[in-house]
């Protein structure tokens, strides 16, 4: 593990889930990480924003990782809540198949999802990412997620497009385009003929002037206005 990856004090983590099994597997791992520690648990959606919510301000929850099959309130709409409130980054865990939910918790303000039978070491790198600000599943993954799904996306128009991409130079559309077709910052940087640091930089940009949180919802936005359909990524030119 790189040193960067290490933080002063442990990275605060809250459990959403409604099989207390599950929680306590979950707990098991985490709590023997040196920079993570579990700070709370919930059983659904509705003690997860309480939980959130009665924090001390000084050492508030950092990281969600947020079921989303529960009762009383669904990850979905908590998830909604806790990101309108301006709280923690939520991590979505699904299901092996990618049902639909995971899709509607990104649109929601989720970071990213992680599949349930994901192995330890994974579960560990996911939280790091996400309080370090990056997107939790590779971006050729969130593309077969939007893929299946796309069905679900709504067509956008070329005018809403239009206003929302006018934004962008035309290098940082391209990057867009390239992010949203599954390729990740080495093969752009490869593609275009510039350095990782500056297909960074680009990114950042993009997120800034689209009023984006991080590339899972830039990849949504690129489909959400047809600069990307579904059935593109693969054979790119």
């Amino acid at each position: 593990m790189s040193e960067e990856t290490w933080v002063d004090e442990p990275i605060r983590v809250l459990l959403v889930d409604d099989q207390e099994l599950v929680r306590a597997g979950f707990t098991m791992v985490l709590d023997a990480q040196p920079d993570i520690e579990v700070v709370g648990e919930a059983g659904d959606g509705a003690a997860a924003v309480e939980a959130v919510r009665a924090r001390p301000a000084d050492s508030p929850v950092e990281v969600v990782l947020m079921d989303v099959r529960m009762p009383r309130m669904d990850g979905i709409e908590a998830t909604r809540r806790i990101v309108a409130a301006g709280g923690p980054k939520v991590i979505i865990l699904t299901t092996f198949d990618l049902d639909e939910y995971a899709f509607a918790a990104i649109k929601a303000g989720a970071s990213g999802f992680l599949l349930k039978d994901a192995g330890p070491a994974q579960l560990v790198e996911a939280i790091r990412a996400v309080r370090s600000g990056d997107a939790v599943v590779a971006p050729s993954t969130t593309k077969r997620l939007l893929d299946r799904f796309a069905l679900h996306l709504p067509d956008g128009g070329r005018e809403k497009a239009d206003e929302a991409l006018a934004a962008l130079t035309e290098r940082e559309t391209e990057v867009l385009h390239l992010v949203a077709r599954g390729m990740s910052n080495a093969e752009i940087a490869e593609r275009l003929y510039v350095s990782e640091a500056t297909v960074k930089t680009h990114m950042g940009r993009i997120l800034m002037k689209l009023g984006l949180r991080d590339r899972v919802q830039a990849v949504v936005f690129a489909y959400e206005t047809g600069l990307v359909k579904s059935g593109q990524g693969d054979n790119l030119p």
